[in-house]
């Protein structure tokens, strides 16, 4: 009995013809081989200097990757006008005559803290947390900003620097959900149905705009990727260059530790266990580094508690003031709405936890727990429905469920494809979103 599963048989053994004796006099016409034609397909060392390097990138990419990236392309042309749509029909005040600069519904909110900080530095002219009026922008990690000022110097605007950075990550992004989804659920042999349903995500938006989700899944999923494949000093190199962008980093090498702690059986494995500590760096520098300016060791946390309300409490008292803020009507019908999208995607992270540890899933489900602690211990809830982008297990789970039932992708659309254009409008129109 095969101990493969379903759909990954091997296949059987092909009869080759013996080959025909040759006859004095008789010209044999000349059959290539299979070996032969695929020899073909891949270019010559002059071709590829032809195509140059762009297509080499392309040869070395498989036929799942391209149709990933196409389907990648497609959403970032959709989001894209619906910028422009935006920009044209919801401008601000109602008797406006010029939509605007081009690039000017991306440069919301945090896209503005980032900005600043690539521009002008964590603090310009000595100014700091003891000035009043201060943005609390030690509460971003440097990562981030510094390709930022490195991207513009190529290209003039911040904006565009910003759209680039976000639309390359997103891009190393999804080939490697597709690749790690491939290992989970062997069913979707391409990915493509992962990736259809991250790309469709009520906060998608995010992945196209000068945010932090995009740069750092272009590091984490490639990172568990070589964690899953036991490389563990490439696995831990992309975490810390994660943890320069988010504080979620540390939430991965968790997830990277604990699955080494499953899966070291040897005692060569167990050599690389030093490499569990390189993620740690990055954070240690910036305190440092904040340190010497503030005298505060923790001064990134301190700033989100002022300027986020991110300072502890118990998670019942965290769920009691969100549900008040979404409920009550003490907040316009706009931010009303989001607090209900956090106790929402809260509501799923739980359930996907649950899920995790159910199937035995110990290092996802340390990952996306420690996501929920960290934003479930606040003032009140902020930002969860964005944080749902990094939670990789939730698309690859509802890609596997929606093989089992078909039905679930159509009504998984459905829902999702309004709820995502409304919340890339308020975005791109200036309201809270996500």
């Amino acid at each position: 009995m095969s101990i493969l599963p379903p759909g990954l048989r091997p296949a059987p053994p092909r009869l080759e013809s013996p080959e025909p004796r040759s006859v004095p006099g008789e010209r044999r016409a000349v059959v290539p081989s299979v070996s032969s034609e695929r020899r073909r397909v891949v270019p010559s060392g002059s071709r590829e200097r032809r195509v140059g390097r762009f297509g080499r990138v392309l040869v070395r990419l498989s036929p799942a990757d391209r149709q990933v990236l196409g389907l990648y392309l497609l959403t970032r042309i959709s989001l894209w006008i619906t910028a422009h749509g935006a920009r044209w029909l919801f401008p601000r005040g109602s008797d406006t005559r010029d939509a605007g600069p081009v690039l000017a519904p991306f440069q919301r909110w945090d896209a503005n803290h980032y900005l600043h900080i690539a521009r002008d530095g964590y603090f310009p002219a000595d100014a700091g947390p003891w000035v009043s009026g201060w943005d609390n922008r030690e509460a971003f990690f440097p990562g981030f900003p510094l390709l930022l000022r490195a991207v513009h110097t190529v290209v003039p605007s911040w904006t565009g620097a910003g759209l680039l950075i976000s639309f390359v990550a997103g891009a190393v992004a999804v080939l490697a959900l597709a690749r790690i989804a491939r290992s989970y659920v062997p069913e979707d042999v391409d990915g493509r149905r992962t990736v259809l349903f991250f790309l469709l995500s009520p906060c998608a938006v995010f992945l196209a705009v000068g945010y932090t989700e995009a740069l750092f899944l272009a590091f984490a999923l490639p990172a568990w990727l070589a964690a899953q494949r036991r490389h563990w000093a490439l696995a831990c190199t992309l975490t810390a260059l994660a943890t320069t962008v988010r504080v979620s980093g540390l939430f991965l090498a968790a997830a990277i530790a604990v699955l080494f702690a499953f899966s070291a059986r040897s005692q060569q494995a167990w050599r690389s266990v030093g490499w569990l500590a390189l993620p740690a760096l990055p954070p240690a520098a910036y305190s440092w580094y904040l340190h010497n300016r503030t005298g505060d060791w923790m001064a990134w946390k301190h700033a989100q508690e002022r300027g986020w309300y991110r300072e502890f409490h118990a998670p019942w008292e965290a769920w009691a003031n969100t549900w008040n803020a979404a409920f009550d009507g003490v907040h316009t019908t706009g931010y009303a709405v989001m607090f209900q999208a956090e106790l929402a995607a809260m509501l799923v992270g739980v359930a996907l936890v649950a899920v995790l540890v159910r199937r035995r899933r110990r290092p996802e489900a340390v990952y996306v727990a420690l996501s929920l602690w960290a934003l479930g211990t606040s003032y009140w809830y902020t930002s969860i429905p964005r944080a749902t982008l990094l939670w990789w297990p939730l698309w690859i789970g509802l890609a596997a469920l929606s093989l089992r039932r078909p039905w679930l992708r159509t009504a998984y659309l459905c829902v999702a494809i309004p709820v995502t254009a409304l919340v890339a409008l308020a975005f791109l129109t200036g309201r809270w979103a996500g």
